[in-house]
């Protein structure tokens, strides 16, 4: 090559590189998105119980407010997202926005299909669909996920509703007599562990909820900006103790292995917690029942993915002390929500005190509930100062190093998480 052809080359090579590094420097680097903290599920998360329930978007994407007492339980709004809820009151650094998409009375079902698409599902949409919506603005680092408590063999306000109705039908009637309301006769003795949920229906439960927690891991895969996200998969607390103070064991000389206790019925009832004490340790053990369901959803997927960053939040013991009926001022001071039903026609006023009401009575208010279930679905939820609680529980698996965590609440209301 000549001298001149040389020069020329080199002058290109020159020229080009200039233009190269100049486009280069004058792109602009692609913004990143705002990290994002979201919750899915059930009640126990979305802040059941805890109020300051937020505006809920409905399938058509209308923002859906407070509907009135008497409106259908299907309401958007009563997936009651609580500003109050356990995402929002964590500390979560790092975090720049929360996204709360669990619904009160979510199943497995809601996370790939709509929720009106089942019997007693609320009018929104899949909760992936929702997922994804966040994903288009955000950076999901934390995802929150309570699923378990709600499938296609219990639910647990069945489970509540069936022990509590069971007590208040054996305090006002007579062995002679039976207590009917809009569901039918209720029995009037003690839940045991088969009424609550067999082994066969946690087995089924168990694989509803792990087949719903696969579909959410792989849409993360899918949608997650840069791919790294913690799961915590947390389980469920008891709100009532395994047994009750003693104040509570019997009232007028009578317990509830008599026939017509009402003055009991009705102290219990005040104090949020109308259950037969035989009821307490099926109670109990149901709820580690919920617990196995959950880490045994972790155990599962974390084989299965084996880069996933999975931890199993178990809360069992974070309300230890400070359960229903635990103490004797019940339910002043307690971390969850005591049974509250609304006399017909519902208005928001709460009937605290079944003492002096007779059965046809009581069976009225019973019946509200049965009818518009969105006046008593507080019941025994975590109240504002429980989701705090919980908050703190997040707070420790959002950062632990493990992958399996207890919360526990020591006697002078100290949270640890280890």
């Amino acid at each position: 090559m000549s001298g001149l052809r040389r020069t020329a080359a080199l002058a290109l090579a020159i020229a080009t590189a200039a233009v190269t590094t100049s486009v280069a420097a004058s792109a602009p680097a692609a913004a990143a998105l705002p990290t994002a903290a979201v919750a899915l599920g059930d009640s126990f998360i979305s802040g059941e119980g805890a109020g300051a329930y937020q505006p809920v978007v409905d399938s058509t994407g209308v923002a859906r407010g407070f509907p009135g007492w008497t409106a259908s339980n299907s309401d958007a709004f009563f997936c009651h997202r609580s500003g109050n809820a356990s995402l929002h009151q964590a500390s979560l650094p790092g975090i720049q926005a929360r996204f709360n998409l669990a619904c009160s009375g979510g199943q497995p079902h809601d996370i790939a299909a709509a929720s009106s698409a089942r019997a007693n599902g609320r009018q929104v949409a899949a909760q992936l669909d929702q997922l994804r919506t966040v994903a288009q603005t955000h950076d999901i680092d934390l995802v929150l996920i309570g699923l378990g408590s709600n499938n296609s063999s219990f639910t647990f306000g069945g489970v509540a509703e069936k022990c509590a109705n069971r007590f208040i039908a054996d305090a006002w009637t007579g062995w002679w007599e039976f207590w009917a309301y809009l569901n039918g006769p209720v029995e009037q003795k003690p839940c045991t562990d088969a009424d609550l949920a067999t082994p066969a229906q946690i087995s089924a439960a168990t694989a509803e909820t792990t087949a719903a927690v696969r579909q959410i891991l792989t849409t993360l895969r899918e949608v997650d900006a840069d791919g790294q996200h913690r799961v915590v998969l947390q389980d469920y607390t008891n709100p009532l103790p395994l047994e009750l103070e003693a104040g509570y064991h019997s009232e007028d000389s009578r317990d509830d292995t008599r026939d017509k206790f009402r003055a009991l019925g009705a102290e219990r009832y005040a104090a949020g917690c109308p259950i037969h004490r035989a009821s307490l340790a099926p109670g109990h053990r149901f709820s580690q029942g919920l617990g196995t369901i959950v880490s045994s959803t972790r155990s599962t997927l974390a084989a299965e993915f084996p880069g996933a960053d999975l931890v199993y939040l178990n809360v069992q013991r974070a309300f230890d002390g400070a359960r229903l009926c635990e103490r004797t001022n019940s339910p002043t001071g307690t971390l969850a929500t005591p049974i509250r039903l609304q006399d017909n026609p519902p208005n928001g006023t709460f009937v605290t005190s079944l003492s002096g009401k007779d059965k046809i009575a009581i069976q009225r208010i019973a019946n509200t509930c049965v009818t518009y279930f969105q006046t008593c679905q507080e019941s025994w939820h975590p109240n504002a100062a429980g989701h705090q609680v919980l908050g703190q529980c997040l707070t420790g698996a959002a950062a632990t190093a493990v992958r399996s965590v207890a919360c526990v609440r020591a006697s002078n209301g100290t949270i640890s998480v280890s």
